[in-house]
């Protein structure tokens, strides 16, 4: 062979890059596959059975095509790159996902890529119904909510609304999170493929699901309108509103679809209704509507036909892997409930261990701290033991000073009894002494009277009598005896002096009388004064008892208290009002007395 034929020689093989919604693959593929080959080829690599959902797309100049299987790949209009890109896709969609969709891979598939348009807004979704399908792929990728786990923020690099959604409402991402965490927290124990269907179930609904859009024109006026693909039929649009369409064509009412060059033709299987007849602007746009058309039809046939056997068989076996999955999944709760009790019971056991370890240090100390308060405790006992025999001793000596106090206020109280006595004699003496002395004194008075009346009728008297003796004597001597030799003057001096001396007599009397009263009055004097020093000896007395009584007491108290074990001060002694008030107006009496 020359060295130009070797140059001239093309490469068998090519290569090739498949893109799924969670994985990229290359592949080193046959310049003779056909399209066939290659899709065979990923769906044994994804594991995938359920292949009539999904296609090979790949991108030529401005819109997107299908590797047609029939064909070989280089002789189709795919890019020269090398390794050529493909993107695994799920080309026509299943009218109800829950009966449909049997594999476990076909679902998460379907979920990715559903998820995926309503977040690039190729499906129109509410804010509400955002919010919850954002809670259900949280739940897929997440599992159960653990809010020791799932602290706020977990969700920051997570896309899961539509910036449409996001820019509507004047909320931050916290308060996003929030509204999502609240709907996740409710599907506890929900698995990642029941999640997944649940979010399939929510996005069938949905007015844009599943449906491949086209712009076409009307015939004769030129409108333009879009057009619809989807697993019901076809539908026509106006261009401003892709939710609600102005007309359908169901698949069981079109009897026939075709086209030549840029002209489409939909025969309705009634023949009375007219044919609908709509353009569009590139040849290859109307090989792919009518792919796609073909594809959704003969989809629809089939669901209406009983399933093949080998459908038959891949739905039993997909009830047996559910219900495995089920079993294992309601083993994996009661183990992971197991385990989660005996962590639980771990975590309490060591608790309970700490605890004990707490409790036995804590008991050391204890029983360390009580062995020296035992000692603390023995030597306070002995002094203690001391102090009550000192006490004892206190006491003993305590109630020997009692009884001595209370001999001592019996003799007190008989020497008061005593003294009071003495009051009372000194009271009836005093009395006494004062009714004498008012009597003496009236006697005095009477008797001062009669001497000064006697005084009076004596110089009376004496007057009297010499007017007598100087007039009437001679005349009385003159008729009564004969006259007789006139007296010798010493018989005339004689008769005065005679009366003189009775006159003198009466005088004496007077005198003595006299005296004798100053006599008594000095008695009585000496008698009060001698009184009033045994008053103020009674009161020196009285003084001096009351004095050794307070002393008495105190010297009990303090007794006593000692031999309670505590001092106090002596209490202040206060007199009993009654008996103050007795004794004060008592001494008042013998001081003016």
């Amino acid at each position: 062979m020359s060295i130009l034929g070797l140059k001239k020689k093309q490469p068998k093989t090519f290569k090739v890059k498949v893109v799924t919604m969670d994985a990229e693959m290359e592949f080193s593929c046959e310049v003779k596959w056909k399209g066939k080959d290659l899709f065979d080829l990923v769906c044994r690599t994804v594991g995938l059975r359920e292949t009539w959902f999904f296609g090979l797309r790949y991108t030529v100049k401005d819109t997107y095509a299908w590797l047609k299987p029939e064909k070989r790949v280089l002789d189709q209009e795919v890019p020269k790159d090398s390794p050529i890109t493909f993107h695994f896709l799920a080309k026509f969609f299943p009218e109800k996902v829950e009966e449909e969709l049997v594999q476990e891979i076909t679902q998460h598939l379907f979920f990715l890529q559903v998820k995926k348009q309503i977040l690039d807004e190729e499906i129109f979704c509410s804010p509400e119904a955002s919010v919850l399908l954002a809670s259900y792929a949280v739940q897929a990728k997440y599992g159960d909510y653990d809010p020791n786990f799932h602290k706020p923020g977990f969700l920051a690099q997570d896309e899961l609304l539509p910036k449409r959604v996001l820019m509507q409402y004047q909320m931050t991402a916290e308060m996003w999170e929030e509204k999502i965490t609240a709907w996740y927290a409710e599907h506890r124990g929900i698995a990642r493929d029941e999640a997944e269907m649940e979010y399939l179930k929510i996005a069938q609904d949905l007015e844009m699901y599943g449906v491949s859009y086209f712009a076409i024109t009307q015939n004769k006026r030129d409108t333009d309108l879009l057009l619809g693909v989807d697993a019901q039929g076809l539908h026509i649009y106006s261009p401003n509103s892709k939710l609600n369409p102005n007309k359908s064509f169901p698949w069981s009412g079109i009897r026939n679809i075709s086209y030549s060059e840029k002209e489409f033709t939909i025969k309705p299987l009634d023949k009375k209704k007219d044919v609908f007849k709509f353009y569009s602007s590139q040849l290859r746009v109307n090989k792919l509507i009518l792919q796609l058309c073909i594809g959704n039809h003969d989809l629809f046939m089939r669901r209406r036909k009983v399933d093949s056997i080998e459908v038959q068989q891949m739905k039993a076996q997909a009830k047996e892997e559910k219900a495995r999955k089920k079993m294992e999944r309601q083993i994996l709760a009661r183990e992971k409930q197991m385990r989660e009790e005996a962590e639980r019971a771990k975590e309490e056991m060591e608790r309970r261990l700490f605890q004990l370890q707490d409790e036995a240090r804590l008991a050391n100390e204890a029983l360390l701290r009580s062995e020296e308060t035992a000692d603390l405790l023995a030597e306070k006992a002995q002094i203690a033991e001391e102090e009550a025999k000192l006490l004892a001793h206190k006491a003993a000596d305590a109630e020997q000073e009692r009884q001595r106090l209370e001999v001592t206020a019996m003799k007190t109280k008989e020497e008061k009894r005593l003294m009071e006595q003495k009051m009372r004699e000194a009271e009836q003496l005093a009395v006494k002494l004062v009714e004498q002395s008012e009597r003496r004194l009236k006697e005095a008075d009477h008797l001062k009277q009669d001497l000064t009346e006697a005084k009076d009728a004596e110089r009376r008297a004496k007057q009297k009598l010499l007017e007598i003796t100087k007039t009437t004597y001679p005349l009385i001597a003159a008729y009564s005896t004969p006259p007789a030799p006139p007296a010798p003057p010493e018989a005339v001096d004689c008769a005065y002096e005679s009366a003189s001396t009775r006159l003198d007599f009466k005088d004496s009397d007077m005198k003595r009388l006299s005296m004798e009263i100053e006599r008594e009055r000095l008695e009585y004097m000496e008698k009060s004064k001698h009184l009033q020093d045994q008053l103020k000896e009674l009161k020196t007395e009285i003084e001096s008892l009351k004095l050794e009584e307070q002393q008495q007491q105190a010297g009990l108290y303090n007794h006593r208290s000692e031999a309670r074990g505590y001092v106090q001060e002596p209490p202040v002694y206060i007199p009993h009002s009654n008996r103050n008030s007795a004794y004060m107006s008592q001494m008042a009496y013998f001081e003016e007395v």
